[in-house]
């Protein structure tokens, strides 16, 4: 797809991820190695992870890296390469004005952060996720296998198709800045709103979440190991609840009073105060009791028999030896070795499966040089005369027509960033199957939680059009296949065959609109022996092994914060389909992406699958410790769960945090730190560690996020024009454009509000038609 662009990694293990995903889409990716190679290819498994299906060279200078750069479309940074900051990434755009240039940073270019030193663990602290994680009588605990550059690096991968997109409109390139921080602010599922929206804080504990008094669960014991449990409630997830329930009742754990609760309007029942909060407690207690006498086996095979939300935890092991990851042929196998392999199915034009990571240098400058010319975009508009760092008044993805069939949260998210840049996304919906955010928090103050209350609906449909439908009937589906006609991208989120059962199917939609992208994104893909496994991100993170992952080695596992893999997938979606669009526009051809969440996701876990796959060794949970990294944990802090982490990335940092401290170096280990900590300000304490060159960062939950300069010179958390609430708070985009704007133009749309504007306005129906579909009950 993407094989007409030439690529320049030089990033380290840190970013490695955003030009494997390029690789996979077929791009040419040159991981440029400064004299003597990247340090990170010691770290063999993140190399091997990240580094497939790249060639290599060896840049001995900054002027060699120039002359490369003179022939490439996008260049990846993330502070790695010796010399090369952001005024030398300015330089090359100068002399190559097509270039794309592309940094990965914990915080972003600029702002009263972008200088500090930073490592996952206090990444992740800034961002949110790890205040949300882990056990409530333990520190906060991160992923054990570090996630938060990789976010950042998928990120940069869809800035660079993004750019690239708006190149060939204007003909020029331009920087975009990918920050860390905001990337990991997406795996707190909206959360980070609660406070600017007045709304009661998450709060973590073991498995699950809590809410003021009250605990959702998700983790629960089995004989030989752990389940996930959606064990939530509403209109669409009640009746999984109820079955549930039914089964704990028939088992002798829970009483008749118990089973017979209304769990689709239970929790409206225990926010009004007609239910005490014990009542959720000993639910979720019975349902522990019935999983604690079945293995995960049998939990499985019942949960299929009675229709659950029931996931097995899975290790990486069991992961690498999974039967519906063979049956659809997903592993990338080099020597033996099950690598992860391509990220999504496109029809057309499938990922490269990639081959092993290049030796150092395998190529020259002058051979690569000669190999290619300055990239020639095509199409220069009035932009092209605009300078490098100009703003531009249009959107980058103006013009690109999407109609939204997808829910909940990995879906929406994806389509929201196609919003932000310009995009035309027309959200289905209907007034009998409102989606299950609408009904989820963070809430509004003095509101009623209602359906148009919630920042967990604004945020992910922000500056989408919200139409509504009734799919069941046929008048309702002639309206899609209408919408199918006008729009360059269709992506839904049901279960397999949901749409061909409808007539809506590949093959008719490409039959009405030849090229149409299609794509359809659900937990486990449209094949294989689990393709009909449905639920939600917190299943899919279970059964990719994210839960195992998650926790202290003497517990059992905590799992990330909520639906995880729904934090991961709306970056890869956006990738496939972003190429598949670069690949109609240069061909004309549309085509379907079979998009599974739980596959993609596994690029996130590379390392520990080749652990397990090439080395037979099990990578599991394992607190806050690092494999390279020491002291590095979280540590207590005056006042009430305040915490801050602390991580020594060389011998310098444990000589200055030693001094600090006040003992040996020797002496100098995770128990001193918070003998040390403890009677000290976490946010005092932050600045005086990070002015020492020392990485640190308080964790931050609602409260400090919303107060964060650096979040607030990035404006991350915006107001918007809401029809009911004049204004609503969303999060803005994660990366930002020198020249190119974005963002959310309004707050999630009310049910139904741009009806007129979608018959009337794009598809052109007149009164007579609508009044029809009216009457037919398809506008609802």
């Amino acid at each position: 797809m993407l094989s007409a662009y030439r690529v320049l990694d030089l990033t380290d293990d840190r970013a490695n991820f955003a030009g494997l995903v390029l690789a996979q889409l077929g791009a040419e990716v040159i991981l440029v190695d400064p004299p003597g190679g990247s340090a990170a290819r010691a770290r063999d498994l993140w190399h091997l992870a990240y580094n497939r299906g790249k060639r290599s060279v060896v840049a001995p200078d900054v002027a060699a890296l120039a002359r490369l750069a003179a022939t490439a479309d996008v260049v990846l940074d993330c502070g790695a390469f010796p010399g090369i900051g952001p005024d030398e990434l300015a330089a090359l755009r100068a002399a190559n004005p097509a270039l794309i240039t592309v940094s990965v940073s914990p915080f972003g270019d600029e702002g009263p952060k972008a200088a500090w030193p930073a490592t996952d663990l206090t990444i992740a602290a800034a961002g949110g996720q790890l205040a949300l994680t882990g056990d409530d009588d333990r520190p906060p605990v991160r992923i054990s296998i570090p996630q938060s550059w990789l976010h950042g690096a998928s990120e940069a991968a869809n800035a660079a198709l993004i750019a690239l997109h708006e190149r060939a409109r204007s003909g020029r390139g331009q920087h975009a800045s990918v920050s860390c921080q905001q990337s990991m602010l997406q795996c707190t599922q909206m959360s980070m709103l609660s406070s600017l929206v007045g709304a009661t804080l998450y709060q973590r504990c073991a498995g699950g979440i809590r809410i003021g008094p009250y605990r959702a669960q998700f983790v629960y014991p089995a004989l030989d190991g752990s389940v996930s449990i959606t064990f939530l409630f509403g209109r669409m997830i009640g009746p999984f609840t109820q079955r549930l329930m039914d089964w704990v009742h028939e088992e002798g754990h829970c009483s008749a009073e118990v089973r017979d609760l209304d769990w689709v309007d239970f929790f409206n029942l225990l926010f009004s105060g007609r239910l005490e909060p014990t009542v959720l407690a000993d639910a979720v207690a019975a349902v522990g009791r019935l999983t604690a006498t079945k293995t995960k086996a049998e939990l499985v095979a019942g949960a299929k028999q009675r229709r659950l939300l029931l996931a097995p935890v899975a290790t990486l092991a069991d992961v690498v030896a999974s039967e519906q990851l063979a049956a659809r042929d997903y592993w990338d196998v080099l020597d033996g070795v099950r690598c992860p392999g391509p990220f999504a199915k496109l029809s057309a034009t499938p990922l490269r499966r990639l081959g092993p990571p290049p030796a150092l240098g395998e190529a020259t400058v002058d051979g690569l040089v000669a190999e290619r010319a300055a990239p020639q975009p095509g199409e220069s508009t009035a932009d092209a005369d605009l300078p490098d760092g100009t703003a531009t008044a249009r959107r980058p993805l103006e013009g690109v027509k999407v109609l939204d069939l997808t829910w909940a949260i990995a879906g929406p998210m994806a389509t929201r960033v196609l919003a932000d840049w310009g995009a035309t996304v027309v959200r289905i919906e209907s007034e009998r199957r409102p989606d299950i955010i609408r009904n989820a928090g963070p809430f509004l103050a003095g509101t009623p939680g209602g359906i148009e209350d919630t920042a967990q609906w604004h945020h992910p449909n922000a500056g989408k059009l919200s139409l509504t439908l009734n799919l069941s009937t046929p008048e309702g589906r002639d309206v899609i296949r209408d919408l199918v006609r006008w729009a360059d991208v269709v992506i839904e989120a049901f279960t397999p065959k949901a749409m061909r059962n409808w007539g809506l199917g590949y093959d008719e939609l490409a039959a009405i609109n030849p090229s149409i992208i299609m794509v359809s994104t659900c937990l486990m893909g449209q094949s294989g022996p689990e393709k009909d496994f449905a639920g939600f991100g917190n299943l899919a993170g279970a059964v990719a092994g994210f839960y195992d992952v998650t926790g202290w080695p003497d517990r059992p596992p905590a799992g990330p914060f909520l639906a995880y893999t729904d934090y991961t997938s709306p970056r890869l979606t956006l990738a496939a389909l972003l190429a598949a669009l670069d690949h109609r526009r240069r061909t004309g051809q549309g085509q379907y992406i079979d998009f599974s969440q739980a596959e993609a996701a596994l690029h996130f876990l590379s390392p520990g699958l080749l652990a397990a796959s090439r080395d037979g060794v099990l990578l599991s949970r394992r607190g806050n410790d690092d494999d390279v990294f020491a002291p590095h944990g979280v540590f207590p802090c005056t006042g009430q769960d305040r915490w801050i982490a602390i991580a020594c990335t060389d011998d310098a940092t444990r000589a200055v945090l030693a001094g600090m401290v006040g003992v040996d170096v020797g002496a100098l280990d995770d128990a001193a730190v918070a003998a040390w900590t403890v009677d000290q300000d976490a946010e005092a304490l932050q600045a005086r560690l990070v002015a020492a060159g020392v990485a640190a960062h308080q964790v931050q939950n609602a409260e400090e996020c919303a107060a964060d300069p650096q979040l607030a010179h990035r404006r991350h958390f915006r107001r918007v024009p809401h029809p009911v609430h004049g204004e609503v708070w969303v999060e803005g985009p994660h990366f930002l454009f020198s020249r190119s704007p974005g963002g959310p133009a309004w707050g999630g749309p009310t049910m139904g509000q741009h009806n007129e504007d979608v018959l009337n306005g794009i598809l052109g129906y007149d009164a007579d038609r609508v009044a029809d579909l009216v009457i037919a009950d398809a506008i609802a």
